[in-house]
């Protein structure tokens, strides 16, 4: 039996533990993938004479959403069809540095309080970066008391995002694009899925004999990512779970940091369908991206109900159906240079309804800005 990837979240099928446990690709470095992607970069860059089209493949979102461009601007452009789907939210910026002695901690924690019951937030909820992608610096909050500690964990000055807690566990990777009208000022409500994927966050289950660790080490997958994992459950890791004492691994499903992911393109439906056209024809200027849901099970999302948007991530987006175990190289190196062409003519598109590329320099100026404060954001859950 696989112990660690066993199914723990309702309205997600059971995981297969047969097979392999990891594709021989899939935790190489980043830039096997991205160096092929930077070289089409230059080559399409010189074909449509402009190396920053796909800064401007999304005008919904700062520089497309590819980099600095805050989790809250495609919410903020929302209109209330689409809002009804977005999981709700609210927006702080963290104060300046604090006492030695933890003063002005309680301070900021009751000024949170206040924005949150503002906007209708109560615990439990999460909290995460405005900045950043791949899951980093994101908690979750069970209660009022976690508030000052997590506060005291992000940087000055860091914009950060509180969102209810959504209530279903499933979550699924939903990547949908669309093209822009040629007339200016109108916009195609029509586009398509192009990929699905669901997201697994992986647990072990106690048998009242070994640690986590032990129970970590025995799994075929998660034994060989424990490094992803030690970390993260440090006040856990020596700890022996008691039978069927199940223990959760990590929060935020994101692949690097140790989630499952699995292609699920056989859900794509008309319903769905029917619906992302609606959501994004009521986000002006959102044309390819991923949406990060919550799903009760797999027949209300094929349906194209009863699922919540976490995120909407913008042109610097994956694909993620190529960390599929079952994925090969060849078709996740495809499906990266593919997405990067969409990119290019997307944005050559907007280009032509009148929206200017903007210079290389602002892209590296927010690319070294987001990397510093990605550097100083706090552990995931």
């Amino acid at each position: 039996m696989n112990e660690t990837y066993d199914n723990f979240q309702p309205g997600m099928p059971a995981l297969d533990p047969g097979g392999r446990s990891v594709s021989w690709f899939e935790f190489l470095p980043l830039w096997v993938f991205y160096l092929p992607v930077a070289l089409q970069w230059l080559l399409l860059g010189l074909w449509y004479r402009s190396l920053s089209l796909p800064l401007i493949a999304n005008p919904a979102m700062p520089l497309s959403g590819m980099i600095g461009a805050p989790k809250s601007s495609v919410f903020e452009a929302a209109g209330e069809e689409a809002r009804r789907w977005i999981l709700p939210w609210c927006r702080h910026r963290v104060a300046g540095p604090k006492g030695a002695d933890g003063a002005g901690q309680a301070d900021e924690a009751a000024e949170v309080r206040a924005l949150l019951a503002r906007h209708g937030l109560d615990f439990p909820l999460v909290v995460k970066p405005e900045l950043g992608c791949r899951g980093v610096g994101v908690k979750l909050l069970q209660d009022a008391d976690e508030l000052a500690p997590a506060l005291a964990t992000y940087p000055a000055g860091a914009h950060i995002l509180f969102q209810k807690l959504a209530p279903w566990e499933a979550e699924a990777g939903i990547f949908y694009v669309r093209e822009p009208s040629t007339g200016v000022g109108k916009e195609k409500t029509g586009g398509r899925i192009t990929s699905i994927t669901l997201k697994y966050t992986p647990y072990v289950t106690g048998d009242g004999r070994r640690t986590v660790a032990q129970l970590v080490a025995a799994d075929p997958r998660a034994g060989r990512l424990q490094h992803l994992y030690q970390a993260r459950n440090a006040r856990h890791w020596g700890r022996v779970l008691g039978p069927g004492e199940r223990h959760r691994l990590l929060f935020s499903a994101s692949h690097c940091r140790g989630a499952v992911f699995r292609d699920a393109r056989h859900l794509m439906g008309d319903g769905l369908q029917r619906t992302l056209d609606g959501i994004f024809a009521d986000i002006p200027g959102l044309y390819y991206g991923r949406l990060d849901v919550k799903f009760k099970d797999i027949d209300s999302l094929r349906a194209g109900r009863d699922f919540v948007i976490i995120e909407v991530n913008g042109a610097s987006a994956e694909s993620i159906n190529i960390w599929d175990r079952d994925a090969g190289f060849g078709e996740a190196l495809a499906t990266l240079l593919g997405q990067y062409r969409t990119l290019f003519r997307l944005g050559a598109a907007n280009r032509r309804r009148g929206h200017k590329p903007p210079g290389l320099l602002s892209f590296l100026r927010e690319w070294r800005r987001e990397q510093a404060l990605v550097r100083r954001y706090p552990p995931n859950d």
